[in-house]
């Protein structure tokens, strides 16, 4: 009898203890996919740390508009307001120096960040290195930069900063005369979420039916623009980490489940043709993204340089790493191709 007792009492602790891990697993379920069905709470809380008390959208500038001489010698024109439909509808242009009536070649600049941080002011908060130098440096080998801030999560979502990208493309199209810009030699260059804008932006002004899939009237003919620089973009969704799908999902739709028009919109690689602008393909942490955006472009064949530092020498660099081109060398050795490269689509574009 007493064994009988012995045994029946294991079972029930057994029992117990089997309920018990059964609700922990489900609990750990639910919670799985209530974070992933709403990314938002951990983005919100990296925002609100952040941000604070003034959130990451705004329809005033964060600076009082106005002009000078920066001391580096480059002339700089801060907050135009490009738009007035969405927040943060703002861009700066810098000149080489102070000589603002030189013809010299026009580089867009858009931002990373997660489409939940960054700025045209501060960089990718998530990149190797401060954007600001990279830009600064990109200025001083002879080209008028136009640096575009868009709006970010929780508010607006894809394809609202690709429509403000638009937008501030055709403002400086419009207004090219008053600021002394050229946009017949553009180059269009983004970072990690301005990476992907730049290659989605690049498959809009090149293939008219993913335009019309996104509802885009194209700015600029694919014919004014030199290249495209991309760096470093995550834009092949099926195949990213769980943490880049939480930031890129949050972005279109507030989940990382997205439906099959919705990756259709998104990812914009399978409607890549041989019309794609000369594009230069930066990739570290999403290099497999870069490689195969590589690959497409071989396959259509449209121009490209790939500088993957992993792939050339097994040195893996971080996010964005051409940022730190004036401390690390591998950067330097990047930037170095980088503008070669731009210089050489230029000059190509004008014969």
């Amino acid at each position: 009898m007493v064994e009988k007792s012995t045994k029946s009492k294991a079972f029930k602790v057994i029992k117990v203890i089997g309920i018990i891990i059964g609700i922990i697993g489900i609990l750990i379920i639910g919670l799985y996919f209530y974070i992933t069905t709403h990314p938002q709470i951990i983005v919100g809380v990296i925002q609100n740390a952040m941000y604070q008390d003034a959130g990451p959208n705004s329809f005033e500038p964060i600076y009082t508009p106005g002009e000078g001489e920066k001391a580096d010698g480059q002339y700089k024109i801060n907050d135009i307001a490009y738009g007035t439909e969405y927040p943060n509808s703002f861009l700066d242009i810098t000149y080489p120096d102070t000589n603002r009536e030189e013809d010299r070649p026009t580089l867009f600049y858009f931002h990373g960040g997660g489409f939940f941080g960054g700025s045209k002011n501060m960089g990718d908060p998530m990149a190797a290195s401060d954007s600001t130098a990279l830009i600064d440096d990109l200025c001083a080998q002879g080209y008028n930069i136009v640096n575009v801030d868009y709006a970010l999560v929780p508010e607006y979502h894809f394809p609202v900063p690709l429509i403000q990208m638009n937008e501030a493309i055709r403002f400086i199209s419009e207004h090219k005369d008053e600021y002394n810009i050229n946009m017949d030699k553009v180059i269009i260059m983004g970072s990690s979420a301005g990476a992907i804008m730049t290659a989605q932006y690049g498959t809009v002004i090149s293939n008219p039916e993913y335009a019309a899939l996104l509802s885009i009237d194209p700015a600029i003919n694919v014919e004014q623009v030199s290249a495209v620089v991309v760096d470093d973009a995550p834009i092949d969704y099926q195949n990213m980490t769980l943490l880049c799908k939480m930031l890129v999902g949050n972005y279109v739709k507030g989940s990382i489940y997205l439906n099959n028009d919705e990756l259709n919109k998104y990812e914009c690689m399978p409607y890549m043709t041989k019309d794609y602008p000369a594009a230069f393909l930066l990739g570290s942490e999403y290099r497999n993204d870069m490689n195969s955006m590589a690959e497409k472009l071989e396959t259509v064949g449209a121009h490209y340089v790939l500088v993957d530092p992993f792939a050339e020498n097994g040195i893996a660099q971080p996010h964005c790493f051409v940022a730190a081109e004036r401390v690390d060398p591998v950067a330097a050795e990047a930037f170095k191709k980088l503008t070669g490269f731009l210089k050489e689509r230029i000059l190509y574009n004008e014969h």
